[in-house]
């Protein structure tokens, strides 16, 4: 099939940054399909990948550190626009015979830079009022221009902050034009994607479900498909899309653990087979799951056994689906970029929670994985496109394991069910006041302990629930969220009140580091 979607690209060179992603997200938002690559990729495969555009990452390193990475002189050979940030900026510098230097007043974190050139600009007309407020986060600076390029910013201690060659179109800026805090970052990332590469916006929602529907029609032909269908994200939004592309051709299996949320089953089924007509099979496993996780209190075990006995139940339930050929997954951009690491070859090697622990190869199946280009953001949107609710395409992570991970020590379906009921009165008065869209994560977390409390004119002697709210961009770190009291008074009263069994409940203040945001 023609593949109009990845015609034009834009490839982003990773030398080690924490932004990297972030980079490319921001090429995808205006419209150009983007992938990250290592530093080192060679030089056919940059022929085959044909980009309309480079940009260098920044990374943490300095151009005089023994080992640094160095420039790809290859990319540079294909002759398109290049754009470096910090680091990548450094990089183009040194290469092209400027010199670049440690910074007496080193900057990190927020500057103010005026543009330079009278009649040179960045691209997009960033800085053409004549100054912004942008994001520094290096201690080095080019300390002398390199041939053919012009000054085009400098800082308030007169580093310089941006550099161009017009005719060779090549940018450098010391700053990240990627993070939120540089003020109309994302203007210079348009100019330089769509002005400067020429890139008119065909990586759009429609555009990536045309294209993912005919590609699935493609490579299945007649053959059925199977998909693991959790009630997330990514798996609901690749059942849709494949349904919207094969229909009754995908069967899809609801294994119900037992340690869902509340009702969760019930909507999910309501979701899937009766408002959107998508075959799912629903498998009531809670008693042989709870069973396996008997007197069973470490962590990291009962992660494994929830994992083993998924895949004990869903193969049984797969190996009865006649015809099935194909083995569907919502396998993500960042979890092929995570598996690759630092080598862009490894970008097949699927991290192995993905890869259904084997599945494909045990059972002589083929992996169908319509989403492995998009990042979350984009899975989310595609998926408002293609009809599912909001509610659950903007709904708190939930981990695989479940509330198995939430329950501090041994699994039993009684303090299953009580924090069922607990996070769901959670969340309900988190939706009510407004906090819930606020807060990355929310969750409630059942304590394995008994503490004395006054029910009335009577003692109790009741469990305890810890109540878990965060604020975050990236899961890497996270803060706690400032809870107003009158609305965690509100939720802890509930609880006590509806929950018979729980007599006590805590908030947890601990951010990321040093704590994470699951207690287990």
């Amino acid at each position: 099939m023609e593949d109009r979607l990845h015609s034009q690209k834009i490839l982003v060179l990773d030398y080690g940054s924490q932004y990297t992603q972030l980079i490319a997200r921001r090429v995808r938002e205006v419209g150009a399909y983007c992938e990250i690559h290592s530093w080192r990729m060679e030089a056919d495969e940059l022929r085959a990948f044909a980009p309309q555009g480079i940009i260098l990452s920044g990374g943490h390193h300095s151009v005089y550190d023994p080992g640094a990475p160095g420039m790809n002189e290859a990319a540079l050979e294909l002759g398109v626009p290049v754009l470096g940030i910090c680091y990548g900026m450094h990089l183009l510098a040194r290469h092209f015979g400027g010199e670049v230097a440690p910074s007496d007043t080193r900057e990190y974190g927020h500057a103010t830079i005026h543009a330079t050139g009278k009649d040179r600009h960045l691209p997009g007309g960033f800085l053409a009022h004549g100054e912004g407020r942008v994001w520094m986060s290096h201690g080095d600076h080019v300390a002398r221009l390199p041939f053919g390029f012009h000054s085009l910013a400098k800082s308030d201690n007169a580093i310089l902050a941006a550099m161009g060659h017009e005719e060779l179109a090549i940018f450098g800026v010391q700053f990240h034009p990627e993070v939120n805090h540089t003020v109309d970052g994302a203007k210079l990332i348009d100019g330089f994607v769509r002005g400067v590469c020429g890139c008119t916006g065909l990586w759009t929602a429609g555009n990536v479900i045309q294209h993912e529907i005919q590609k699935a029609r493609e490579k299945v032909g007649a053959d059925r498909v199977i998909l693991g269908l959790s009630g997330g994200v990514d798996s609901a939004v690749t059942a849709v899309l494949l349904h919207r592309a094969i229909g009754e051709q995908l069967t899809c299996v609801f294994v119900d653990n037992g340690l869902l949320r509340l009702n969760e089953g019930e909507e999910v089924m309501a979701t899937f087979a009766s408002h959107m007509g998508v075959k799912v099979i629903r498998v009531d496993a809670e008693e042989r799951f709870l069973s396996a996780l008997v007197g069973v209190t470490d962590p990291e075990k009962k992660r494994k056994i929830i994992g083993h006995t998924f895949i004990e139940v869903f193969e049984e339930q797969a190996r009865k689906i006649e015809g099935a050929r194909w083995l569907a997954q919502g396998t993500i951009y960042p979890d092929v970029i995570e598996s690759a690491g630092a080598n862009t070859k490894a970008a097949t090697n699927i991290k192995s929670h993905h890869n259904v622990g084997g599945l494909p190869e045990r059972m002589g199946l083929q992996l169908l994985e319509p989403l492995r280009e998009l990042f979350k953001d984009e899975v989310r949107t595609v998926g408002l496109e293609l009809g599912l609710p909001a509610s659950m395409i903007f709904r708190h992570p939930f981990p695989g394991p479940g509330l198995g991970v939430r329950i501090l020590g041994e699994v039993k379906k009684e303090f299953a069910d009580l924090l069922r009921r607990a996070d769901a009165i959670y969340l309900e008065e988190l939706y009510t006041a407004g906090h819930y869209d606020k807060i990355a994560q929310a969750f409630a977390v059942f304590l394995p302990v008994k503490s004395v409390g006054v029910m009335g004119d009577g003692r109790s002697y009741d469990y305890v629930v810890a109540l878990r709210a965060v604020e975050t961009r990236d899961y890497m770190t996270a803060s706690w969220y400032p809870m107003p009291h009158e609305l965690l008074s509100r939720i802890a009263n509930r609880i006590i009140n509806e929950v018979k069994g729980i007599n006590r409940v805590v908030y947890d203040i601990t951010s990321k580091p040093p704590g994470t945001i699951e207690w287990e």
